[in-house]
């Protein structure tokens, strides 16, 4: 079965409409997807960026803001509610995902963190919302967030996805890579990134 790769960061705007479509497309292309969080800080501070470039750049924030409301239409989500303060801080949630790898629940619970954010405007930095959302899927919150917060392997292993992310080549998420090394950036470029391993 052909494999994509799909990276993503639990701040990223465009990276909640991929993650809340790439699933159905996938299966309808028989491809496998592998979920990869990653950290886009890192890789922003080698780029000499300290905050998202929709913030640098407010006139390219208030277009994908407009942008993410008729996308968020379009795809029959609830209308996007701005996370305050943008960018949210994702490492627990990221760490959480990074421990659910090859877990069934794995992509609920990222479109489930990614509701909780641009959905319903919640703080997604803390254990609360990251808890609820693990409840919700019938999982046990007080070991998992035992783990993301204190297991050193759970910590090295989003260092290493973030470092490999840097070492493909990705700049921003959502990114796409095939087995080829063949990269595709940016929510708009994921039918092309199916296309392209099938």
């Amino acid at each position: 079965m052909p494999r994509l790769e799909f990276w993503f960061e639990f701040a990223s705007t465009y990276s909640y409409l991929s993650a809340m479509r790439i699933e159905q497309l996938a299966a309808t292309r028989g491809v496998e997807i592998m979920w990869r969080p990653f950290l886009l800080g890192p890789i922003f501070a080698a780029q000499g960026m300290t905050t998202s470039p929709f913030n640098l750049y407010p006139i390219k924030g208030a277009y994908m803001w407009r942008d993410m409301d008729r996308e968020a239409a379009r795809m029959g989500l609830p209308p996007v509610v701005r996370p305050d303060p943008f960018p949210q801080n994702g490492m627990l949630a990221a760490r959480v995902a990074t421990l659910a790898t090859g877990n069934d629940w794995q992509a609920a619970f990222v479109r489930g963190v990614y509701d909780a954010q641009f959905a319903r405007g919640l703080d997604i930095s803390g254990p609360d919302v990251v808890s609820d959302v693990l409840s919700a899927l019938g999982q046990d919150p007080v070991p998992i967030l035992d783990r993301a917060r204190n297991d050193r392997t759970v910590k090295d292993a989003l260092r290493a996805t973030t470092e490999s992310a840097r070492m493909l080549g990705i700049f921003g998420a959502p990114s796409f890579t095939a087995p080829d090394g063949e990269v595709f950036w940016g929510n708009d470029r994921l039918d092309a990134a199916l296309d392209w391993v099938t």
